[in-house]
């Protein structure tokens, strides 16, 4: 069965502290901008309110033909039917996330700065690998650090899409996406500012 094919660009991630209609407005100015994939991720919230929210992002994604990938929960994204799940390494394995959602779900894994962890990846399934940080992140401050040749040396060694993360700016984001990058995953340099709608577009405009 053939896997599915991801798309370049910005992979917009959620930010904790948004939730209800502001959420999914925000969500929806973010793809309406340039943004090809959507991460759900809440550390915080209820149980009940985070399956209320991926569905709203579910119905709003699928909408707009976005994947929406669900940080950590296999179990949510089972739930809201959303197209894949994100891994990280305290998280159920690959092997787990495909039984549950089946072949044609995006099961991202989160590598830090390990290349072995991302051939590991490959291996075993997964549709895309992410690495980071690579810049000072206030998403995660105390994150280990991956640098540009790591990138590099990644791209030539994987035949899968690659996500960099972590304090990634339209200024530094070039740099990453020369050396390999498919995906930028943004945080708060999307849903942190002023106008969401142009900071995507700034993102999205680096893969033109």
């Amino acid at each position: 069965m053939s896997r599915p094919v991801l798309p370049r660009g910005l992979y917009a991630v959620t930010d904790s502290a948004l939730s209800g209609d502001a959420l999914v407005q925000q969500v929806a100015q973010a793809i309406q901008s340039g943004a090809v994939m959507i991460q759900y991720r809440d550390k915080s919230s209820a149980a009940g309110q985070r399956l209320w929210q991926a569905n709203d992002l579910q119905m709003l994604c699928q909408s707009l033909r976005v994947p929406l990938i669900i940080n950590d929960d296999i179990e949510l994204a089972r739930q809201c039917r959303a197209a894949g799940v994100h891994l990280g390494k305290d998280d159920a394995s690959i092997e787990q996330a495909r039984a549950a959602l089946g072949q044609q779900a995006i099961i991202g894994v989160s590598c830090y700065a390990s290349l072995p962890r991302a051939l590991a990846a490959q291996a075993n399934g997964a549709d895309y690998v992410a690495f980071g940080s690579f810049f000072a992140s206030p998403t995660k401050p105390a994150a280990e650090r991956a640098d540009l040749e790591l990138l590099r040396a990644a791209r030539a060694q994987l035949q899968m899409p690659i996500a960099a993360i972590g304090g990634i700016t339209p200024d530094n984001g070039r740099a990453l996406v020369e050396a390999g990058a498919d995906l930028l995953a943004v945080v708060s340099g999307v849903f942190g500012a002023a106008d969401i709608a142009l900071a995507a577009r700034d993102y999205a405009d680096l893969f033109s």
